[in-house]
């Protein structure tokens, strides 16, 4: 029976793929470039645990098995990395992901459909924005000698410079988040915005005929429906907790706010690949491994507890 079950389902593939040949020829492309550049490049981690010398290549080169990893976890660098690499991401995450949620069920209340579409599209587009553009942009506006805050500043106060702000480790943070939250709250919303539309309009019209206003629908009908998808993207974005988006940090990052912009990802580029580095291949190569490994420890963890708590989970 279940060999009759096999063979049966390999003819529905093969007649489906006769049928749509097409579509899964298509379906090639994607594939190619995924095996390509995301799992034939995994070979090369295996420097991490070789003092791996160009010349001799990477199956030449010395084994050393975790002595790059015992070399990274000793650094005098190691805590002040991974300190702000957790409390960057963790602020990110804080600040960031509540907003698309809040805009979502904000932007579904609206009745008048032109003033929906004409907002959406205006919050949207600030996502299309370069990174080098947006640190160009925070750079002009803040800048203490020629932005716009640093004439403010002095017309207000009478000095003759403002604090330069980007220089300031304190402020490094809330430009890099708030920054971030301006730029693609709008383009996070959408997929709570699809979500909320596949909401049941009885239930809406029930909760009117029992006197529940406006603001209590959302509560109780529109935000119940998009918890999954709530969930769902709370456990992804639980995956990159650790990775921080290397280009806009690097843009942003000067030797006086060093302190905090240093995070991983700009560590092992400065130990592995920039002019000022040693060339450290192998020890940049842990360094990021051990980030990758950080979250998908994270990801496992997020979707067992949800798993428990609620019916909502990846696998």
């Amino acid at each position: 029976m279940n060999k009759k079950k096999t063979f049966g389902s390999l003819a529905a593939i093969r007649r489906d793929v006769r049928r749509d040949w097409q579509l899964y020829l298509l379906l090639l492309v994607p594939i190619i470039y995924i095996i390509i550049y995301k799992y034939l490049p995994m070979g090369g981690l295996v420097i991490a645990f070789k003092n791996y010398k160009v010349r001799q290549g990477i199956w030449g080169s010395k084994w050393v098995g975790f002595d790059q990893f015992t070399k990274f976890f000793e650094s005098y660098q190691f805590k002040r990395v991974l300190v702000n690499t957790i409390v960057l991401s963790l602020y990110t995450l804080i600040v960031s992901f509540p907003f698309p949620v809040l805009f979502a069920l904000m932007i579904n209340s609206v009745r008048n459909e032109r003033f929906k579409k004409v907002t959406q599209t205006i919050v949207n587009m600030p996502h299309f924005i370069s990174v080098v553009v947006m640190v160009g942009i925070m750079f002009s506006i803040f800048n203490s000698a020629t932005g716009l805050y640093g004439s403010v500043y002095r017309s207000l106060t009478g000095s003759n410079m403002a604090p330069d702000l980007f220089g300031s480790a304190a402020s490094f943070r809330h430009f890099y988040v708030w920054s971030a939250v301006w730029q693609h709250f709008g383009w996070d919303s959408i997929i709570y915005t699809a979500a909320l539309s596949s909401v049941d309009p009885s239930y809406h019209e029930a909760a009117q005929i029992d006197g529940a206003t406006r603001f209590q629908r959302v509560i109780h009908v529109d935000l119940p429906t998009i918890v999954p998808t709530i969930i769902t993207m709370l456990i992804l974005r639980m995956g990159s907790v650790m990775t921080i988006g290397f280009e806009k940090v690097y843009l942003m990052q000067n030797s006086m706010n060093l302190s905090a912009s240093e995070v991983i990802s700009t560590y092992a580029y400065s130990v592995g690949l920039s002019a000022k580095g040693v060339g450290n291949f192998s020890y940049a190569t842990a360094i990021g491994l051990f980030n990758n490994v950080i979250n998908f420890t994270l990801v496992m963890i997020m979707n067992t507890i949800s798993k428990k708590v609620s019916e909502t989970s990846l696998w």
